[in-house]
């Protein structure tokens, strides 16, 4: 064990309750990275902790919270795996993949120079791990060979995600800034902005060095190297070394451009061209397993100097008599005149910050350096975020803003946004949720389904998916009532005529089917078939009815719904058929006298006829039945006829 471990307190220190740290794999000016064993999981993770001098400083455990945020948002095999963030007393900690192998910078520490198909194995993986960074809208600020990991199974992957955005000249050193600066891009020096053409700019000086196996600015301040990244061009590797192809020449000047505009715009645009410098160079990417020295291991051993002894990896017989070039050469060698007569220009804009400045002063004292992060403040209240911007020399101003996700009187974000560089005393505007906007609702009966739908979405209010159909009168397809459910859980509401509402709350729409088919006056089949055509069952049982009006067989209606309210599709019904008339017994008025057989035969429902004279004065006590027709016991509808033979008793 090394004195350095010794003296490490948090060798064997069980962080957060669940990582039990072994070993100090790395050191650097804003973070001490050690290998821990997850006792949950039980696996080995490399855990990342902060420095306790930064921990009090708001705006970089931010940017700490930050960096786990934006890579575990990645997921791509050649990026470093983010599983956990946390807090542990004073211990700000991320917990990572652990990678045992060597970094990109001791390879280059080793070897010097890499071999043409070595660097286009690593820059191919670098590129594909920091194009899923781009596609995520996430910049990574801090490309060099120490943030590239090169395991012992053959794995490379990047890492450091969104930490260098957050040093400051208080957390930096004068070796580790020499070491970022080293690959800071024109714009970062002239106008301390950074997109994904920096990184390509990163990278481009990285691919140099690979190929050539020194940097191609060098100097003792860090003021010196900025001068030379703003004004000088980065000169071709082939100079260095005549084995490097022309392809990667060209590809090392695209991204390495002055103008951010005149480089790839991403890194799937460099990557794009890289394959197809492979394909015409004959060489595949691959990196084989690294064979490493057997060394003994135990919990306090440093592991921080496994070294593989040889990358594996295809050589082609002559990369220098690969095929022709394929891409754009003469074009970059006009943008090599460009840069020339630019140069004139850029020297005397640096050359004029330096005087003014005083050369490094100028970098940490007026210039991007001395300019504040925001600080994130999202998910706080207001008074809390005020203070967090206070304590950073801002000036917070409050400002609010609807939301649906946010809870009122929580902060949603910051204008100018979190992560904008600053000047101490700038006025920062933090929004304040008021909840969701509220809307008045035009009346929605007499639109259509989709009119009605599309009209709620604009005004952010979530529509149920399926309706309620109901037959009506009218047209079928347009709304016939809406009723609203809050978000906040109270009483449902109507809104067919229009309404008050918030975003968020839901409402089911009432939409017409039309009206519901008059099946009176058919058969049986024919209604059947008809409701059926209208998404109607149908019941097996019928409803039989006498009908003085209908004809039997024919059908009345339907029965009535057992509840109020429309009739719905899908629903049951039973048709109501027509018996005929009801019929009734005839009485017997045989040998009664006429008057007595009309009253008997009115007074049961029906009607008497006979010969004409028995309605003559007198005659009808006189005149007796002597026969009638239907005979007694025969069945007629009320209000039927009764023939009588009637004669004069004797």
């Amino acid at each position: 064990m090394t004195t350095n471990q010794q003296a490490d307190p948090l060798i064997g220190r069980l962080v957060d309750g669940r990582y039990r740290v072994r070993a100090r794999i790395a050191r650097g000016g804003m973070a001490t990275v050690y290998v821990a064993t997850d006792l949950r999981l039980e696996r080995r993770i490399a855990l990342k902790v902060m420095h306790a001098h930064l921990s009090d400083d708001s705006a970089f455990q931010s940017r700490f919270i930050q960096e786990a945020r934006a890579a575990a948002r990645l997921a791509d095999p050649h990026v470093v795996n983010v599983f956990d963030q946390g807090q542990d007393g004073e211990l700000a900690y991320l917990v990572m993949e652990y990678l045992p192998g060597i970094t990109l910078r001791e390879l280059l520490r080793e070897q010097k120079r890499l071999t043409v198909p070595q660097t286009i194995t690593i820059m191919d993986a670098v590129l594909a791990g920091l194009s899923a960074a781009h596609r995520a809208g996430i910049v990574h600020r801090d490309v060099k060979p120490e943030n590239v990991l090169l395991a012992e199974d053959g794995r490379i992957k990047i890492g450091d995600f969104g930490l260098a955005r957050a040093t400051t000249a208080n957390t930096a050193t004068g070796q580790q800034l020499l070491g970022t600066i080293a690959y800071l891009a024109p714009e970062l020096v002239t106008r301390g902005t950074a997109d994904a053409r920096s990184d390509i700019y990163a990278l481009g000086i990285m691919l140099y060095e690979m190929l050539v196996g020194e940097q191609p600015y060098k100097g003792e301040q860090p003021m010196q190297i900025a001068f030379q990244h703003a004004t000088e061009s980065v000169p071709r590797p082939s100079v260095r070394n005549p084995g490097v192809p022309e392809q990667l020449d060209e590809l090392v000047l695209w991204a390495t451009e002055k103008s951010p505009d005149e480089r790839p715009d991403d890194a799937q645009q460099m990557l794009e061209r890289l394959r197809e410098i492979e394909r015409g160079l004959g060489i595949a990417p691959a990196v084989a397993a690294a064979t490493t020295p057997q060394r003994a291991q135990s919990d306090s051993a440093d592991l921080t100097k496994v070294m593989p002894n040889t990358m594996v990896m295809p050589s082609p017989a002559d990369v220098t008599a690969a095929s022709e070039v394929v891409d754009n050469a003469t074009l970059l060698r006009r943008r090599s005149a460009k840069r020339r007569a630019r140069g004139a220009f850029l020297l005397t804009l640096v050359l004029l910050l330096a005087m003014v400045a005083g050369g490094v002063g100028w970098w940490f004292g007026s210039g991007p350096g001395s300019l504040i992060a925001v600080p994130g403040v999202a998910g706080q209240t207001y008074d809390e975020a005020a203070a967090a911007l206070t304590a950073e020399g801002f000036v917070p101003v409050r400002g609010e803003e609807n939301s649906i996700e946010i809870a009122r009187d929580v902060t949603i974000r910051t204008d100018p946004d979190e992560g904008s560089r600053l000047d101490k005393g700038t006025e920062v505007t933090v929004f304040v949720s008021v909840g969701p906007a509220s809307h008045t609702v035009e009346a929605l009966n007499g639109k259509t389904e989709q009119e009605a739908r599309d009209y709620l979405a604009d005004i952010e209010v979530n529509v149920a998916e399926a309706p309620l159909i109901l037959f009506s009168d009218a047209e079928a397809g347009r709304v016939i009532n809406a009723f609203v459910t809050p978000r906040d859980g109270a009483e449902v509401y109507g809104c067919g005529d229009g309404c008050d509402l918030l975003e968020d709350d839901s409402v089911e729409l009432y939409v017409s089917a039309g009206t519901f088919p008059d099946v009176s006056g058919m058969s049986v089949d024919e209604a059947t078939r008809t409701l059926t055509d209208k998404q109607v069952i149908v019941s097996g049982e019928i409803d039989y009815r006498f009908s003085d009006d209908v004809e039997k067989d024919i059908v009345m209606g339907v029965q009535d719904r057992a509840e109020e309210g429309n009739r719905r599709p899908g629903e049951t019904v039973t048709l109501i058929v027509s018996k005929g008339p009801e019929l009734f017994p005839v009485p017997d008025v045989s040998n009664r006298t006429l008057i007595d057989a009309k009253s008997i035969l009115e007074d049961a429902g029906f009607t008497a006829s006979y010969a004409a004279w028995g309605d003559l004065p007198g005659f009808a006590e006189l005149a007796r039945v002597t026969g009638q027709d239907p005979g007694a016991g025969k069945q007629l509808p009320r209000g039927g006829n009764v023939k009588l033979s009637i004669q004069l008793s004797g």
